[in-house]
């Protein structure tokens, strides 16, 4: 029976669980922080992130009243930037409806902006011993080999099945223990590439997977659409000083970030000379810089580059465009890991 794997998953967690910044604190706003940066995200990149963005806002009253650019240069390099818009607007929330305090109440905790099933769960049993599941993609690995199940994780039914059966066998004691268990045992031993170590799983002899040597095919995901592949040409534009960025749409990819300026295709370099002409600058030299790609979740841009160096940027460029400088563009502007193959030139002078 799945609740078998209760008692020896948490004595695993107690003496082998990883030292983690936001662990063990009972602090709902470092909980709720490091689940929304733990979206989409290794835990191992996630540590600096966390550290710095609790040091300069240590709480949902510091969040709400960051200013937009200071809080996406906070979360630049971590990508899915719509997810600390979203804090923010939680943020606000709280501030108005919950004394600025995250809610110690599951289905409240669901009201926020950005807060799904499984952020609600984990923070309602981790930080207030709430007995919820909290379900992500470990532990629907995790348990899916436990039990054997065929079903296609990715269906949203399969999720709130098994959501029902934690709740089932969640410990009222010790529910964000026994949730961080699984999540733990998915990460570092129930790993989703790879071959998972078996032998030194706490619940290795309740799993019927690994008992009938299906490991490999458990779990069941429904393949993905394939990706969108999008040419684009990113162009460095610089006077020796400074470079060119400009702020993206307010909706859409990317949505209200700074970025180099880039257009659809593969530019020749007569083409790219062009088209700085045409935004009334005077090119001096061009050379072309190494090839890169980005993949988002469901387009992947494959890219050209070329560095040119201009008279002047003070004067004739459209309105929409900023010239930027070493320092402003390391501390001010945040710009999308997309284009993070080229930054490193905004740092140095061109020639």
């Amino acid at each position: 029976m799945l609740i078998d794997i209760v008692k020896p998953l948490l004595e695993w967690y107690h003496t082998q669980k990883r030292i983690l910044p936001w662990r063990d604190q009972k602090n709902a706003y470092y909980t709720w922080v490091s689940e929304i940066m733990l979206q989409q995200t290794r835990v191992e990149a996630v540590k600096p992130y966390f550290i710095r963005f609790v040091r300069e806002l240590p709480d949902v009253e510091a969040l709400a009243a960051c200013p937009e650019e200071k809080l996406l240069k906070l979360w630049e390099g971590l990508g899915y930037y719509s997810r600390v818009r979203n804090m923010q607007k939680a943020a606000l929330q709280m501030m108005e409806e919950y004394e600025g305090k995250l809610p110690a109440s599951y289905e409240e905790l669901l009201k926020l902006k950005g807060i799904g099933s499984y952020t609600a769960g984990a923070v309602a049993s981790i930080a207030y011993g709430i007995p919820v599941p909290a379900v992500d993609g470990n532990v629907l690995r995790v348990i899916s080999r436990i039990t054997e199940s065929r079903e296609d994780i990715m269906q949203q039914s399969v999720r709130r099945k098994m959501q029902q059966t934690l709740q089932q066998i969640m410990p009222r004691e010790e529910p964000g223990d026994f949730n961080q268990a699984l999540m733990e045992l998915g990460a570092v031993v129930c790993v989703p590439n790879g071959a998972p170590d078996c032998e030194h799983c706490p619940v290795g002899q309740l799993c019927l997977a690994r008992r009938r040597h299906s490991i490999g095919e458990i779990p069941v995901k429904a393949p993905k659409k394939a990706r969108k592949k999008e040419e684009r040409t990113v162009l460095v534009i610089q006077d020796g000083q400074r470079t060119m960025i400009r702020k993206r749409p307010e909706k859409g990819l990317l949505a209200g970030l700074y970025e180099l300026p880039n257009v659809p295709g593969h530019l020749k370099r007569e083409e790219a000379l062009k088209y700085v002409e045409g935004l009334r600058l005077e090119p001096l030299f061009i050379e072309p810089l190494e090839e890169a790609r980005h993949i988002f979740s469901h387009i992947e841009w494959q890219m050209k580059a070329y560095r040119i160096r201009v008279s002047s940027l003070t004067a004739g460029a459209d309105s929409d465009m900023l010239f930027v400088d070493k320092r402003e563009s390391k501390e001010r502007y945040a710009i999308p890991s997309a284009f993070g193959a080229y930054v490193k030139y905004m740092k140095e002078e061109s020639r």
